[in-house]
This record gives structure tokens, C-alpha cells and sequence, in this order.
């Protein structure tokens, strides 16, 4: 499965939640509302994800993106990109199309 790469190092993602007065709980808590699954994205996760330094990640799976965003309010490519360098597992064959 690919990830998304957050951009900016988070900081859209930490603008867009002081834009709209949200804490990392209330994001955490907001993901659970629009996931039609009822599950949402852990409060660790939300704070990897918008957070900065050491702690923080600058990938992760579409569907936190996703929902994130969603969260949010915004659309998914305004926080998030795809990799440059797919992180996909490609298949390889012999030039003859054989395998072995």
C-alpha cells in the first residue's frame, strides 16, 4: 500500500487546525465522526502526523490522510502529496516472460 507524504513538514495541517480552533484530541475525535466505519485515527497517530520534530512522521496511509483531511474540512491534496518513488512492490520478469 502507498503512503502519502504530508507536506510542508505538517505545517498545513497545523494551520488548518488553528484556522479552525481544533486541539490534536478534537482532530482525533473528528476523524472518528466521518469514518463511516466509526473507528477513525488514534489521538498518537493525529499527533505523528500534525506534529513536529522527533516525534512526528512525514508519511502515512491514505485512509488517515484521508480522514484527516476530511476532518478538517479540506481536500486531500492540500495536506498531502503522493511519493515521488512509488513505495509499491513491482513485479519483475525474465526479458523472455518466463520466471525462472
Amino acid at each position: 500500500m502507498t503512503n502519502l507524504i504530508r507536506k510542508g513538514a505538517g505545517k498545513p495541517l497545523r494551520d488548518a487546525m488553528k484556522r479552525t480552533g481544533l486541539t490534536q484530541a478534537d482532530l482525533a475525535a473528528r476523524t472518528k465522526a466521518v469514518d463511516v466505519r466509526g473507528q477513525g485515527v488514534s489521538l498518537g497517530t493525529v499527533i505523528k502526523v500534525t506534529g513536529q520534530g522527533k516525534s512526528a512522521t512525514d508519511s502515512c496511509r491514505l485512509r488517515t490522510a484521508w480522514l484527516v483531511a476530511t476532518a478538517l474540512g479540506d481536500p486531500l491534496q492540500q495536506h498531502f502529496d503522493m511519493p515521488t518513488v512509488s513505495t509499491d512492490t513491482v513485479e519483475r520478469s525474465s526479458p523472455h516472460g518466463d520466471s525462472g
